[in-house]
């Protein structure tokens, strides 16, 4: 995980599936920049953000994950973002990045923030999570905190494009049935508001991709 070079890469070429080569930094912020973000405004909901952090490696984009500690007060042992409470007078990407910081090492300056998803909502403990994406070099020093962090994950951005690694299932809420979202990658699960995350990104992605293949 650590390496001794740290600069970003060209802008590599993404394949999936049969769908055109595209530059996959350039279209993730096109995007992003193209769409109104939804957000939530709910009285009672703790304000949060996470980072989601790409990554070049070996030829095609990753998705930096981690696995909770038994020792952290929220999500114990559940696959997340690095992210967590913002801070009395913090807006919302300064506390993704200090986040990023605390828990991974990731420095603000080693960021470039590609944009936006929608507020997301956990069902557990009522945080509104802000989402930011972004895209980090790699090979990277990262400095893990060991009381929150147990296990880094590196995943490539093409399994959750891949359909066969997602399921749904509906669970009850304050009496209604609402959709859980589950990604299957080796022995690790990744679901709630991290797979909603997920599946958000890479549904505007296979949009756009589909969108630019009927364009050929």
């Amino acid at each position: 995980m650590m390496g001794n070079t740290i600069g970003f890469p060209m802008i590599p070429l993404f394949h999936h599936s049969n769908i055109p080569v595209f530059p996959m930094e350039k279209k993730i912020r096109e995007i992003l920049a193209c769409r109104e973000k939804a957000c939530i405004d709910q009285p009672g909901l703790v304000r949060a953000a996470v980072l989601i952090p790409l990554f070049e490696k070996n030829g095609e984009y990753h998705v930096l994950l981690t696995r909770r500690t038994e020792r952290v007060r929220h999500h114990k042992g559940q696959i997340s973002f690095p992210g967590g409470r913002q801070d009395h007078g913090e807006d919302l990407l300064a506390t993704a990045l200090r986040e990023a910081k605390e828990e991974m090492g990731i420095e603000e300056k080693d960021v470039r923030i590609l944009g936006e998803l929608d507020d997301m909502c956990t069902f557990s403990s009522d945080f509104c999570i802000a989402p930011f994406v972004g895209l980090i070099p790699y090979p990277y020093p990262f400095k893990i905190n060991r009381h929150e962090i147990e296990e880094i994950l590196e995943v490539p951005l093409s399994v959750f494009l891949d359909e066969t690694k997602f399921r749904e299932e509906l669970r009850s809420r304050n009496g209604e049935l609402v959709p859980v979202y589950f990604y299957e990658h080796d022995a690790h699960t990744i679901w709630g508001a991290t797979a909603r995350m997920l599946k958000q990104l890479t549904g505007l992605i296979s949009s756009e991709e589909k969108r630019e293949s009927k364009n050929i």
